[in-house]
């Protein structure tokens, strides 16, 4: 009986969550154009990442943030329940993108300053840490607090970066977060971790909501706050169903980030080898690639949507027979490699057919 209760608490909570969240979301999107008197419309259709032609507001990072904030209000008063490390970072990380989102603009290299310098003052405050990966030789390097600190800096780099590089077209981040996060759910549920299961489910909540917004023709946009938020949850996410699951590889959580992970660091060095700055944007990432063949062979439609659903297809098929090997560690590594040859001669593929002009 008293498990009975405490599901159709956990039920009634989550419903009345759903509920504020979508009117967070409304709200924010009815009056986003006198939200401090405009500044969070994305008129800028100049900027390589921008596929949009109307005046869109950046305002569902600060929406989602609304929604968090009430998921942490609810659950510190039904279950005493508070999850700092996500406050804090999370807050964080969504403040350092939102001066963007705000237009106040700063370089590339001073974001990821501040990014960096955010990030080694939270970790060493909160103390995280990655329990163990798949490699005999990193073990060893982690087992030496400076280098495991580095490598915890680094991988919520390559993640949050991840996240706000492919977010630019409609439902591209959101879906992808929701597969990453559901897969988690799922082994969260199945090791009876009762408690992070509701919080992630909160999250994939948080992000079905904005996709009704975003998708498939976009009323909001995440924005660099949003982005940089959610990359700090997925990646927060990943590291403790990853320390509480021993049993499952660690490069089986690789597979599952490998698009946001390898996407920042084959651009990061594809633009060293092309002579341009690593860290400023430009039009040639995977997802935009496809995009141009996409309206090549769809001129004059809509094909913002379409770009999203394809690529999140192929990541959910590539990453799919990694479910049924988690357990296995060589055989998780295998799959991991496999995937960045795949992504290298996919990517090649696509620009080689492009220089090429084929009319398709």
């Amino acid at each position: 009986i008293k498990l009975m209760q405490n599901e159709s608490l956990e039920l009634s909570f989550l419903s009345i969550f759903s509920v504020t969240s979508f009117f967070s979301f409304l709200l924010i999107h009815k009056f986003s154009n006198k939200i401090l008197g405009g500044f969070l419309l994305d008129d800028d259709f100049t900027k390589p990442q921008a596929f949009h032609k109307d005046n869109i507001p950046r305002c569902g990072g600060l929406a989602s943030v609304l929604s968090f904030f009430i998921f942490i209000i609810l659950s510190e008063i039904l279950f005493s329940l508070i999850y700092l490390e996500y406050l804090v970072l999370g807050t964080g990380l969504f403040l350092i993108g939102f001066f963007e989102d705000l237009k106040i603009s700063l370089s590339p290299k001073k974001r990821l300053i501040y990014m960096i310098l955010f990030l080694i003052v939270t970790t060493k405050f909160l103390s995280l840490e990655i329990n163990g990966v798949d490699l005999i030789f990193l073990n060893s390097i982690l087992k030496v607090e400076i280098f495991s600190f580095i490598f915890i800096v680094l991988c919520f780099l390559f993640i949050i970066n991840g996240a706000n590089l492919i977010d630019g077209f409609n439902g591209l981040l959101g879906l992808q977060l929701i597969i990453i996060n559901s897969i988690l759910l799922y082994i969260n549920i199945e090791n009876n971790f009762q408690e992070f299961s509701i919080f992630l489910t909160s999250q994939i909540i948080i992000l079905l909501i904005f996709l009704l917004f975003n998708f498939p023709k976009s009323k909001l946009f995440m924005g660099d706050g949003g982005a940089y938020f959610f990359g700090a949850l997925t990646a927060l996410n990943v590291i403790t169903t990853n320390n509480s699951s021993p049993n499952i590889s660690s490069f089986f959580f690789c597979i599952l980030l490998f698009y946001l992970f390898f996407e920042v660091c084959f651009s990061f060095f594809r633009k060293i080898a092309q002579n341009k700055s690593p860290i400023k944007p430009d039009r040639n990432h995977l997802h935009m690639l496809l995009f141009k063949i996409i309206e090549k062979k769809y001129p004059g439609k809509d094909c913002n949507y379409l770009n999203s659903i394809i690529i999140n297809i192929i990541y959910f098929l590539f990453i799919l027979p990694s479910f049924f090997i988690k357990e296995n560690g060589l055989l998780c590594k295998y799959w991991f490699f496999m995937l960045i040859i795949i992504y290298i001669l996919i990517y090649f593929r696509l620009n080689s057919f492009l220089k090429k002009k084929i009319d398709i």
